[in-house]
């Protein structure tokens, strides 16, 4: 074997055995620090006037639904208002039900970001449907997502007060 292609090999083992280094520090440095999570509103860059542009959509279909002659009947009595979100890292944060859909995840773009090691990046939604009942529907997560106890494996209405069950977050609907 040359010279050449020893000092070759050695370095190219020399690089491969530095990147290996990086990569563990920086899982090491992920698992102490944890996943960065972004604060929503306008100081935000990037993703916010997409979010902007859907939530000033949102309200104005809402009235015409309840408004136009029988959608007064479509908002019933006793139909939950916010979404809470009762136990787990973001416990004590409210959403309001304005008619749009709400995405559950880790992923920064989600209307409730999840900082959850059991929650998926997409990992639920929920949203209304023709009725006015809220829906939560499970997006394929891999720890899943629980109703008042049951693993959902289709898209299911949502009792007034029952809980939602990510991982440690615990949400529900409420007046």
């Amino acid at each position: 074997m040359s010279e050449l292609t020893l000092t070759v090999m050695r370095l190219g083992f020399l690089a491969v055995l530095w990147l290996f280094v990086i990569v563990a520090v920086q899982v090491i440095r992920s698992d102490l620090f944890g996943t960065r999570v972004t604060q929503r509103g306008a100081a935000r860059r990037g993703g916010s006037e997409p979010r902007t542009q859907r939530q000033a959509a949102a309200p104005p279909q809402q009235p015409r639904r309840q408004e136009g002659g029988r959608g007064g009947g479509r908002q019933r009595r006793g139909a939950p208002t916010k979404l809470v979100v009762s136990e787990g890292t973001l416990a004590g944060t409210t959403v309001a039900l304005q008619g749009q859909t709400i995405t559950l995840g880790r992923a920064h773009d989600s209307t409730i970001v999840l900082d959850d090691d059991y929650a998926s990046s997409r990992h639920a939604r929920i949203y209304p449907d023709r009725d006015g009942q809220w829906i939560v529907e499970d997006l394929g997560s891999t720890n899943g997502t629980y109703l008042d106890r049951t693993r959902l494996t289709t898209a299911t209405p949502i009792p007034l007060g029952a809980p939602i069950r990510i991982g440690k977050t615990v949400i529900e609907l409420r007046k």
